[in-house]
């Protein structure tokens, strides 16, 4: 089977959500037994979001392969269970630094370097690339931004060059627009609709399905004029109307047809509709999980999306263990010694976030310390870990002056050091230790029971090690996780840590680096240097969430 494309863009406004249309369109699909991929296309000039701040652009998702990307991936991951790579992320800055960097080697021999056809065909280059090495069924292409913006039209010449190219069969356009309601005049308007629409075909490019985005019903009546004035089919006008959770999209798009009315578009059979028994099953234990845990997100970030893989990674767990969580961001720049008691009150659990810089580290130390001698249960994430660690370092080793070199070059006791191969990079972008590495767990450690309990086997990247038959085979157990840091635990002062009680339980077998530390005396008191929640999804929750949710509900 010939390899087929579909494009999703947006108009109107940003923030419609096409990511999540996009990865429920891929789990439609991938449902239906095609092999799917995503990938995400973003109109800036950055490289990659890693060096963004998180509150222009929200989370830094990172792939197995150890790319910077946009949150959207987190989203196709989480959805569908596949493993994107650097592949699935592209945009403006990458393609134009692949083109001038061909012009500087002189591959162009000489011509002038145009926008068309010199960068469009880079574009188009990258848009059929995941295809080189694995056949896939579907490859669905998020662009981001929004009809109209200048820097987004570039990549719509290229889709309107491929459709051509390959024809109607092998390339369809989802449109995803927004219809305000006008409280003044109490109707639905689909003006803003009708004009993106026009001005996407002023581009060469008529969509074959509308997705309408509202917080308000849409009828029949409104669906057939807009069909109508879009030359789009009626039952091609899908509404997606505000939900109580992102994971009900997949279902509301099934039962308006989305998957088979691609399918129809592009000459194939649709057959039967895929039951999506597990995926409803984790709905119908969501809708039943009414009882509430509160969990703290200790951070500096106060942004919904600064946390987004968190978020999604608790609110898993928590329907796994028939919960359902509440997060409370917590500002750690706030956090004193004398208000952390009034801070934390009423949290069932605390998660001490990631994050870079001095700003609210203090406050993460002296919540990091609250919750050890109260045993709340902690988990510490990368920034998170390390805090945990200066905190136990300052009030159970006694180094008053311990910290982290990041934060302060001259400390004497820098529990936290640069990364040797680190201390000679300038660079910001792309620099640090990112991607899936090793680690191996100490048997008999609660972090060792979470990955390898029932709930937890199988539930990490890419499967993690599976239970075998033995004894030998637990005392060697590895998984693979993912990570994004320079500063690592400093191994000069593990055996101090250890005598003292907090045990470092997993190791990098390579490197020989500290990924987690834990306090076994404690009733849960984790920290991982990587990220965990990049990880976890719908169906398979991450093993040290279930455990740590668990933790919170005893």
């Amino acid at each position: 089977m010939e390899t087929r494309y579909i494009f999703i863009t947006g108009g109107v406004t940003s923030s419609l959500g096409k990511g999540i249309i996009s990865a429920s369109l891929g789990k439609l699909l991938q449902a239906r037994g095609y092999k799917v991929t995503i990938q995400k296309f973003d109109p800036y000039i950055n490289i990659d979001p890693g060096t963004l701040n998180p509150y222009e652009h929200g989370e830094c998702y990172v792939t197995a392969d150890g790319m910077e990307t946009d949150l959207d991936l987190g989203h196709y991951e989480r959805f569908t269970g596949i493993k994107t790579t650097r592949n699935n992320s592209v945009t403006t800055g990458q393609i134009y630094l692949s083109v001038i960097e061909r012009e500087r080697r002189g591959d162009y021999l000489g011509k002038t370097i145009q926008v068309v056809p010199h960068i469009t065909d880079e574009i188009k280059r990258r848009m059929l690339r995941l295809n080189e090495d694995s056949q896939f069924d579907f490859v669905i292409t998020e662009i981001g931004g929004t009809i109209g913006d200048i820097e987004s039209q570039p990549f719509l010449e290229a889709i309107r060059q491929l459709r051509w190219e390959m024809g109607p069969s092998r390339t369809l356009n989802v449109h995803l627009t927004y219809v305000p309601y006008l409280a003044a005049a109490g109707e639905l308007k689909t003006k803003p609709t009708q004009t993106s629409v026009k001005q996407l075909q002023g581009l060469g490019i008529q969509p074959e399905v509308l997705v309408l985005r509202s917080e308000h019903e849409l009828n029949d009546e409104l669906r057939m004029k807009v069909a109508h004035f879009c030359n789009v089919d009626v039952e091609a006008v899908i509404t997606s109307q505000d939900l109580p959770s992102i994971y009900e999209v997949p279902v509301n798009m099934q039962r308006q047809g989305l998957d088979s009315i691609i399918l129809k578009k592009m000459g194939m059979e649709t057959g039967e509709t895929p039951s999506l028994g597990p995926w409803r099953d984790f709905l119908d234990r969501r809708k039943q999980a009414t009882e509430v845990i509160n969990i703290g997100l200790v951070g500096k970030y106060d942004l919904q999306d600064a946390y987004k893989s968190i978020l999604e990674s608790l609110a898993h767990a928590g329907t796994y263990n028939n919960r359902k969580v509440k997060a409370t961001f917590i500002n750690s720049e706030y956090i004193t010694r004398e208000n952390v008691g009034e801070k934390l009150d009423g949290m069932q659990g605390i998660v001490i976030c990631p994050g870079f810089g001095q700003r609210g580290i203090e406050g993460k130390i002296i919540a990091a310390e609250y919750t050890r001698n109260h045993d709340i249960p902690t988990f510490g994430i990368c920034l998170g870990m390390q805090m945990m660690v200066i905190e136990f370092a300052r009030n159970a080793l006694g180094y008053k002056d311990a910290n982290s070199s990041e934060m302060d070059e001259k400390t004497p006791h820098n529990v936290i050091d640069l990364m040797e191969e680190q201390k000679d990079i300038t660079q910001m972008g792309g620099t640090m230790r990112l991607g899936a590495y090793e680690c191996k767990l100490v048997k008999g450690s609660k972090t060792y029971e979470a990955y390898y309990s029932e709930k937890g086997i199988g539930n990490s990247e890419e499967g993690l090690a599976r239970r075998t038959e033995g004894e030998s085979q637990f005392a060697t157990a590895t998984v693979k996780e993912r990570h994004r840091h320079r500063y690592e635990f400093n191994n000069a002062y593990k055996y101090e840590f250890e005598q003292h009680g907090m045990k470092c339980v997993g190791i990098n077998p390579t490197a020989d680096l500290v990924e987690i530390v834990e306090i076994p005396s404690l009733k849960w008191y984790i920290g991982t240097q990587f990220h965990p929640e990049y990880s976890s999804t719908v169906l398979h929750p991450h093993p040290l969430f279930m455990s740590f949710v668990k933790a919170c509900t005893l």
